[in-house]
């Protein structure tokens, strides 16, 4: 869907099955989501930092229920990754999605375009993203910090129903949704110059939180990939590197997840940002 207008419409008739529970597949049937939407928003929880940190001690104290780790990277999207590995896995799968720190969904309804809008537009995420308006939106408009904060929220079992392009899928599947805003580089670097030289380690600090999250939540798959390298102007090659450095053998999370797939959607002619992770990574990694 290339068109403002096109996905705003789009965003509302998602809005229209979070409220009636079901949607209308290509095949004319009706498929019920209602149960599956409720169950999400039942189990939806926030985190504050503290909470975070706690959490990471305790994944860290228990060993690690792999012996490995498998990677995968690929061209894609974050919701064709996640479809694919649906497709292939029964256990739980855990999707980073690439939040805005002010807004529930970014800015899906008005018909913006980037990985949270399309993860908003194709699943029943904004209902469990609004529960925690005051706590996490309206906390950072407050703190007027482009760094934001390390609060996250999860919502388990979110019910998926659409692809990329728009379409319904033919029946609906879940996956964990983790929202945590990256820090904003870009606006850092114009309003607070001389701090830009800690968003590597803040960068890094909640990285860590938001692995240990997935971890306590029993994901054994995930689907990662450029958080915060669009709008937000991070270094493709820190963000890799900082996976890299939490994932790969040796890391504190190496073991912790069965499967990681980074989704790094990259149709520039030279690749930057896909090929950061490709570097990162190297022969760790399948890539296709």
């Amino acid at each position: 869907m290339k068109s403002r207008s096109g996905r705003a419409s789009l965003a509302k008739t998602t809005l229209q099955v979070m409220e009636v529970g079901q949607y209308v597949n290509p095949q004319g049937e009706s498929v019920a989501i209602a149960a599956e939407m409720e169950a999400c928003k039942a189990g939806s929880e926030y985190f504050e930092p503290g909470q975070l940190e706690q959490l990471r001690d305790e994944v860290a104290a228990v060993p690690c229920p792999f012996e490995e780790t498998r990677f995968e990277l690929v061209n894609e999207t974050t919701l064709e990754g996640a479809r694919a590995l649906a497709a292939e896995e029964t256990g739980r799968i855990g999707v980073l999605n690439f939040a805005s720190a002010k807004n529930p969904g970014g800015g899906f309804l008005g018909g913006s375009q980037a990985q949270e809008e399309s993860l908003a537009r194709s699943s029943a995420l904004y209902g469990s993203l609004n529960l925690f308006h005051e706590e996490y939106y309206e906390t950072h408009r407050k703190l007027r910090d482009a760094f934001y904060s390390d609060r996250m929220i999860y919502s388990p079992g979110c019910p998926v129903f659409r692809d990329d392009a728009g379409a319904f899928l033919e029946a609906s599947y879940e996956v964990d949704f983790l929202t945590s805003a990256a820090p904003n580089a870009g606006a850092i670097q114009k309003q607070r110059p001389l701090m830009v030289a800690e968003i590597p380690g803040i960068f890094q600090r909640r990285m860590d939180k938001v692995l240990a999250l997935f971890a306590a939540k029993g994901c054994d798959t995930l689907v990662l990939g450029a958080w915060g390298c669009g709008v937000f102007r991070n270094c493709p090659q820190m963000v890799a590197a900082s996976f890299a450095e939490f994932l790969k053998p040796g890391g504190s999370y190496h073991g912790r997840f069965r499967r990681v797939r980074f989704s790094v959607l990259d149709r520039t002619e030279t690749e930057p940002i896909y090929g950061a992770f490709a570097e990162c990574f190297a022969t760790a990694i399948e890539t296709s």
